[in-house]
Order: C-alpha cells, then structure tokens, then sequence
C-alpha cells in the first residue's frame, strides 16, 4: 500500500511537472522553473569563461565570424518568436556568444542564450554555414529546453524529484555533475539515452531553421555531418549507447526535411 501511495505521489508529481514547449509543440517533463536553470546556467558559465581563454572578434578573422553568425541566428529567433506569439518565451534570455581556444570540436549554448564555439570545431565547419548550422542546433536546445528535460528526468532517477535548491544545498557536487550531464557531456546507458537522441534530432530540425531563416544555406549541414563522420573514423559507440544519434541517422533525417527548409525559409 505505501508504495502504491509512493508511486501515485511520484505519477501526479510528473503530471503536473508537464509542460507543453511553444516551439516544439510537445509536452515535456518540468520540474524546474526555468529562472533556477538559467541562475545555475548563468554561475556555471561565468566559471567557465573565466577559466578559459575567450578569443576576441577584434582583428580575428574566426572570432568574429562566430560573433556575426551568432547575431544573425539570434535575430532569426527574435523575428520568429515576435511573429508567431512567442516572446515571453525568451524575454529573459541574456544573449552572448564567444569563441573560446580549446581543440575540442564542439560548442553548446546553455539555458538563457550563452553560446560557446571551440576553436576545434572551425577545421570541420569550414565555412561561416556550416558553423551556423552548429550553432543553430545548439540554440535549438535551449529553446526546446531540452536541458531542462534532461535535467528533470535525471532528479527524478538520481536524486528522487527533489527541488532544485534541495540538490544544490544537500548533493553540490552530484547536482552540478548533472547539469553538465544534461548538456551532453557524459552519459549513461538507461532511461534517459532515448529522449536525448530525440531531442538531438528534434534540434537539428528546428537549429536548421533558425540558420536557414539568418540566411544560411541549409544544404551545408550535409558535407558538414559527413565530415564529422569521417573524422570519428568509426570510433564512436554504437548508437544505443550514445546521447547523440549515429551520423548517418542524423544525414537521413535531414535529408527528409532539406527541401522544406530551402523551399519555406532559405532567405538569401
């Protein structure tokens, strides 16, 4: 019996936590506000900037590609969301985007708008619609507040729902370990493996709209994700192990909806 009352505390706590997203038309699990994920965003970001080398647009060529793509994309987002009624969405949203010295071939974008390109990225992007494409799928995260889902599914299966604050202050260590888990950094084989897999092709979709509507040419995302398959070499784990899709999977998929997004929003 008491676990039967555990179970139906657990399931209406899960429904309530529900939350449709405007962008992505779905409902998700949300058991965080989106003021205290932006708060830890906001921290975690700060302590990463000033621990990492920040390259300045001024008189670097790279730098200010990232920055000027970044502004476009941005933009994008703004005229989209004002146009369809979604503005609240992302009224606290502190934008910025910096290009950080690191051989790492990746980038992200944190809950709020902080966007960060890694040196190491540039040599598989090759061009400034290419590097969109990347950064537009970053930002396609934060806007489908994938993080958030991530995030909650991992309190409810670690940390047994409990609130935000509670993690922070009893687990310090083991809450910030999620956080970046919840990013893409790191990962489990279990529950949580699926929806990260969806949610990485649910950002390829819409991240390809994003830098399609900043006047990028989507049909870069092709050569680039076949670049970056190439450059794995055929080291990466099998699909159902991975947080991210196999790259042929992700090609397939944006193949589907290539056409549309040339057709609907490829503005030159």
């Amino acid at each position: 019996m008491k676990k039967n009352i555990i179970c139906l505390l657990l399931l209406s706590t899960v429904f309530a936590a529900c939350h449709r997203n405007s962008i992505t038309g779905r409902n998700q699990l949300s058991l965080l506000p989106d003021s205290e994920v932006q708060a830890m965003a906001f921290n975690e970001y700060k302590e990463f900037i000033s621990t990492n080398p920040v390259v300045k647009p001024a008189g670097n060529n790279d730098a200010a590609m990232v920055q000027r793509a970044g502004e476009r994309i941005i933009a994008s987002i703004k005229k989209y969301y004002t146009e369809k009624g979604y503005s609240k969405d992302i009224e606290n949203f502190a934008w910025e985007v910096n290009l950080v010295n690191n051989k790492e071939p990746n980038a992200w974008c944190m809950p709020g708008g902080k966007i960060v390109v890694y040196t190491g990225l540039l040599p598989l992007t090759q061009n400034e619609a290419a590097l969109a494409v990347v950064m537009g799928h970053e930002v396609a995260h934060a806007l489908a507040r994938h993080g958030n889902e991530r995030m909650s599914q991992g309190l409810l299966q670690q940390l047994g729902g409990v609130a935000l604050s509670v993690a922070i202050a009893d687990k310090p260590k083991e809450t910030q370990n999620l956080f970046m888990t919840s990013y893409g950094i790191g990962s489990n084989v279990g529950v949580i493996l699926p929806f990260s897999r969806k949610n990485e092709l649910e950002a390829d979709k819409l991240g390809l709209m994003f830098s399609s509507l900043a006047g990028y040419d989507p049909r870069e995302a092709i050569p680039f994700w076949q670049r970056m398959a190439k450059a794995g070499g055929g080291n990466k784990p099998p699909e159902f192990l991975s947080t991210h899709p196999a790259d042929a999977t992700r090609i397939t998929e944006l193949q589907k909806v290539m056409e549309v997004m040339v057709r609907e929003y490829y503005k030159k």
